[in-house]
């Protein structure tokens, strides 16, 4: 593998990431979520009932960090606190109707503008991607499994 290849993909894969954040935070009428905020919000609605900890080591976060999220998210309008009923001292999560609109526009808007983007490229290109995403998902696998074992 070629020494630049890593840090070059990892430069793309960067980019494109700040580039779309930046875009979707045009035109909002709401304050805007932080990374982290928004992370959290998402393993919550693929998760709901999560627990602060498997939560934060979902996110590979500290306790308390995430503690500190959903306290603003909560005070927010965007997260539901519930008690745990097989342990009153543990916390279950939910979105609010308020979070889901959120995250649904959000997700929305975001693909709008991925697939603007991507429908100006050739078909070679969008083709080259599609191919990519299979080894870009293992990617992201082999990191996250490693993030587990630390």
């Amino acid at each position: 593998m070629e020494a630049e290849f890593p840090e070059a993909l990892a430069d793309a894969l960067v980019g494109i990431q700040r580039l779309i954040r930046r875009r979707l935070r045009g035109g909002l009428t709401v304050p805007r979520l932080r990374g982290a905020e928004v992370e959290l919000l998402r393993l919550v609605e693929g998760r709901p009932g999560i627990g602060i900890s498997d939560a934060a080591r979902a996110l590979h976060l500290a306790g308390n960090s995430v503690s500190t999220l959903v306290n603003q998210l909560a005070r927010d309008g965007y997260l539901i606190r519930e008690t745990d009923p097989a342990d009153r001292r543990a916390a279950r999560l939910r979105l609010t109707e308020t979070a889901e609109k959120r995250l649904g526009d959000w997700q929305r808007r975001r693909a709008e503008l991925v697939g603007r983007h991507v429908a100006r490229l050739d078909e070679a290109d969008r083709e080259a991607l599609r191919t990519a995403l299979p080894a870009l998902r293992k990617l992201a696998l082999t990191l996250h499994e490693e993030a587990e074992e630390t």
